[in-house]
């Protein structure tokens, strides 16, 4: 039995603590990967936060992850020990007409690294039905920027490409211009679209400019959805919030102009039970609004491809490299944290 570092988390918002756990098994027609890197990000303190019912405490979160095959469990075909692997945050059961379909981010009896079992702040993890969710990752891509497309990349490249349908020369409004807005900023500059970046953060919004956003605009020190209906000549076509809040959700929505396209990202916590939503401009001028969550294992092949041709960098993304110590002391105030890129952890470290 291997001895298993990993950050656990004893109760809803309880002090996150590092320590020696039991080591994972491989389920049948799942793995057991050993993690080389894993991502920190804002839908991790949700869980932490306890906006999510399916957490049993005490747990492990993380689910943006990265690593070589460890153990493979019975009924596995395509996948051996050894093999450099990442997979989706939502993993589908592999039988349901969902997953057969190739939409397995929407699979009803789906699993959920980090949230419906213990997740990738640890050395190892255990990931199931492995034929369907396991992507290969390609020798030029390294074991970091891979991590980076289980959650924030990969959800906004399916809201842009998959739901929203992004076409060139079209107006993008992405408000958070943290992992997965930064994210959505590079995609869709990438695919041709002319972006404008909101977010508090002016470090944050000075990496979005280097990525290729036309247009950035500080939230709090102006009107977002009349400044950008001045720059646009009456709205983006699309709007992205990457944050999740009654406010970003509110700036995305009325920056659109009549028949846009609204991608809801950020997950957003109950406000007096619901959050509220400007419905009243959804109804009069027929904005379409579009869930994304996530990407399934079979839409990966367009992304990586983007990826290995150079269209696409998401190494770029990436900020700072922590250790699951420092993993610990951040995630509580994760919700606040003004980083300008997305936090990887190394658990060796």
């Amino acid at each position: 039995m291997r001895s298993v570092r990993a950050l656990v988390v004893d109760d809803v918002r309880a002090r996150p603590q590092v320590r020696v756990v039991a080591e994972p098994v491989a389920p049948a027609g799942g793995v057991v990967v050993r993690v080389v890197a894993t991502g920190l990000c804002r839908s991790d303190w949700h869980g932490w936060a306890g906006h999510d019912d399916d957490i049993v405490f005490p747990h492990v979160p993380g689910h943006e992850l990265a690593g070589v095959v460890a153990e493979v469990g019975a009924g596995v075909r395509h996948w051996k020990a050894g093999d450099r692997v990442t997979v989706p945050f939502v993993c589908g059961c592999g039988r349901c007409a969902w997953c057969l379909a190739g939409d397995a981010q929407v699979c009803p009896d789906q699993q959920q690294p980090g949230f419906t079992h213990w997740g990738s702040f640890a050395e190892y993890v255990a990931l199931h039905a492995a034929d369907t969710n396991l992507i290969a990752i390609p020798e030029t891509v390294g074991f970091a920027a891979a991590a980076g497309l289980g959650c924030r990349f990969a959800t906004a490249y399916r809201g842009l490409v998959g739901r929203a349908r992004l076409a060139g020369g079209e107006w993008v409004t992405v408000v958070g211009a943290g992992g997965v807005g930064l994210s959505a900023v590079m995609i869709a500059r990438a695919l041709g679209g002319r972006v404008i970046a909101v977010d508090r953060n002016p470090e944050a919004l000075a990496v979005a400019a280097e990525l290729g956003a036309e247009h950035t605009l500080l939230a709090g020190s102006a009107d977002v959805p009349a400044a950008v209906a001045a720059l646009t000549g009456g709205g983006s076509h699309v709007a992205m919030d990457a944050v999740g809040s009654e406010s970003t959700c509110a700036d995305a929505i009325l920056s659109l102009r009549r028949r846009g396209r609204h991608v809801q990202v950020g997950l957003l916590p109950p406000i007096g039970g619901h959050p509220r939503v400007p419905m009243a401009r959804v109804i009069g001028w027929e904005i379409d609004v579009l869930g994304s969550h996530g990407m399934a294992a079979a839409d990966y092949p367009g992304m990586l491809a983007l990826i290995e041709q150079g269209l696409l960098r998401p190494e770029r993304l990436i900020e700072r490299t922590v250790g699951l110590e420092e993993a610990a002391a951040l995630l509580p105030g994760f919700d606040q944290a003004t980083v300008a890129g997305m936090t990887m952890v190394d658990p060796s470290r």
